[in-house]
């Protein structure tokens, strides 16, 4: 018998440690024969919401399985509906299951209304998947006998049909020893250019209302010793990145200290590790091992949700504004660590106005990135249960995004929707930031320019139109000449420094300054390289002056500043290019010093 496990990921560099957790644990603990010798056969197989429904349909049939089990979450809920009508019809023996946080709080509902699941693994699934495999293995070796032992409807932590049509469920009575489930990792075949998910802890010790985390307030870690042999496996295999999975990581000052003083210490100088935290728990001697990471070593990522002291004590969130700032900024002052801060639109008590001055707070502890999102209705969640007491409607499919509330209208959701694209093309990009830092000042707040761009967007009928990277910079150049036109020159100027920031542009904007007057003076500022490299040194040594102007870029502004652009030098944390400034250059000039 073959048990396929499947994941639909939202994207070819995610993939799904849970069908690779039920795996190694049925394999590690099911003391059966027929899994030992092969005759029982636990497969995996992941695709992304963006495969053609047919092609992983016709993938599955030639796999041949006899049990499907589909990993089910609000991003391909609706993908995995669509397989399971039409999955017994090319393969009309196959047995499907479903798990996963979409489908573990309404089970009953669900197995009544799709005739085509067999059965639902309720909650976390390693035990759950093992005693369901055993069972199997037993109904195959006795298919002659008829023994309850080896039904379904007994096993902890499912949902099936008993012989009488009725749905039996058994909630799951405990939850598993993070320390049994098995290293997931031994063979990283298949994970190149992935990101790597790891689980060191499951649980959470907060009680927000929005999330299904909330609901397993007992925190499990993984053995701490155990965690950092594992971790040992990425950095010598020089893994670009792991994403610790944990909600809240630095939950144990323990368990967090000990993790950090080992990357640190074991640093292979590639791999990046990314983290879930509470930026209010971090304590001095937390920071002060921060402050001695390698640039990029570390991300974080960090819940604000909102500012609204009323919000943050309705959806009964635990959260030390003051402090949270101030250890942002202090971060910040690291200049080593990529922060990313997230912000929820359509919480309680958050109307427009409140949102606005939640953005701009956050906007001004000067993150990386500052993530808006919107508020989803999970089933089984707090939130959900609050939802017409709040007046909060929401999708009826799939992500059940939040469409308005008792004091956010859907059409200040549509403005914030609007803003949010603004946000992630101008601001989350990273690469307009010289121009927006400037931009800031022409508006009272951040919040102000971003929601300025959205509406001249709406009103230049640009949205909901796939653009190229330079056609957003003429669109922002076309907006801030439209608003500031006596500063037109200005704002070209940084539009080009920040292109160039990035990359070393093949064609140039239009908006560009002309460098016919200075083509001697590059010339014979690379010709000066080639000889002494002053400014270009690693990387390029042995080039010629005219294999550098194709390797690196001078751009001379309307203000005669030339700066250098180096692609082989780039900030570990922006990815921008390192650029020198070479002083004022004038195009009556036919000789230039370039010293320092």
């Amino acid at each position: 018998m073959k048990f396929l496990l499947v994941a639909l990921n939202a994207k070819y560099i995610h993939s799904n440690p849970a069908i690779y957790s039920l795996k190694a644990f049925a394999e590690a603990y099911v003391r059966e024969p027929e899994l030992e010798d092969g005759r029982f056969q636990i497969e995996t197989q992941e695709y992304t919401i963006n495969n053609q429904p047919d092609e992983i349909l016709k993938d599955i049939f030639l796999r041949k399985p006899d049990a499907v089990g589909f990993s089910c979450y609000i991003w391909n809920i609706s993908y995995v509906l669509e397989l399971v009508r039409d999955l017994p019809k090319v393969l009309p023996h196959v047995e499907i299951w479903l798990g996963g946080p979409e489908v573990s709080y309404d089970a009953s509902e669900l197995l009544c209304r799709e005739p085509q699941v067999n059965g639902i693994m309720m909650g976390e699934g390693e035990e759950t998947f093992s005693e369901v495999v055993r069972c199997y293995i037993k109904q195959g070796r006795d298919a002659h006998k008829s023994d309850e032992s080896c039904s379904f409807k007994n096993i902890d932590g499912t949902a099936v049909r008993n012989e009488a049509g009725t749905v039996v469920e058994k909630p799951q009575k405990a939850a598993v020893d993070m320390s049994s489930i098995p290293f997931l990792y031994n063979d990283l075949r298949g994970f190149e250019n992935r990101i790597i998910y790891y689980e060191s802890s499951r649980g959470c010790p907060f009680s927000c209302s929005y999330c299904l985390s909330s609901l397993d307030k007992s925190v499990r870690l993984r053995d701490t010793q155990l965690v950092l042999k594992e971790l040992d496996v990425f950095l010598d295999k020089r893994v670009p990145q792991v994403k610790f999975v944990d909600r809240t990581f630095n939950c144990s000052r323990k368990h967090t200290l000990a993790i950090w003083r080992h990357i640190i210490e074991h640093d292979n100088g590639v791999t990046n590790f990314h983290f879930e935290i509470s930026a209010d728990l971090l304590n001095e001697e937390e920071l002060e091992l921060m402050s001695r990471m390698r640039k990029g070593l570390i991300q974080l990522e960090v819940g604000v949700q909102s500012t609204n002291p009323d919000t943050i004590k309705e959806i009964r969130r635990t959260m030390d504004l003051n402090r949270l700032k101030e250890t942002v900024g202090k971060i910040n002052s690291f200049g080593n660590i990529h922060q990313h801060l997230d912000l929820i639109a359509g919480l309680p008590w958050e109307d427009y106005q409140s949102f606005r001055n939640s953005f701009n707070q956050v906007y001004e502890m000067k993150p990386e990135q500052l993530q808006l999102g919107f508020l989803k209705v999970l089933k089984g969640s707090y939130m959900w249960e609050k939802a017409g007491e709040y007046g909060v409607k929401f999708k009826g499919l799939p992500p059940y995004e939040v469409l308005s509330t008792r004091w956010l209208d859907y059409g200040g959701i549509l403005k914030l929707k609007g803003l949010e694209e603004m946000l992630e093309v101008y601001g989350n990009s990273g690469q307009f930031r010289t121009t927006l830092n400037e931009l800031q000042k022409e508006f009272k707040t951040p919040f102000d320019m971003f929601e300025a761009l959205a509406e001249y967007y709406d009103k230049q009928e640009l949205s909901g139109i796939s653009h190229s990277r330079m056609a957003r910079y003429e669109i922002l150049e076309g907006f801030i000449s439209s608003l500031v036109p006596e500063k037109r020159s200005l704002y070209r100027d940084l539009l080009v420094y920040d292109l160039y920031l990035r990359e070393n542009l093949k064609s140039r904007p239009p908006f560009a300054a002309d460098q016919e007057p200075f083509k001697d003076q590059v010339r014979a500022f690379f010709e000066a390289e080639a000889a002494g490299y002053r400014y270009l040194k690693e990387g390029y040594e042995g080039y010629e002056a005219r294999q550098l102007i194709k390797m690196a870029h001078v751009e001379v502004f309307r203000d005669g500043r030339a700066v250098l652009f180096d692609y082989k030098r780039r900030d570990a944390l922006s990815h921008n290019a390192a650029a020198y400034e070479l002083g004022v250059w004038r195009k009556a000039e036919r000789e230039t010093s370039f010293s320092r």
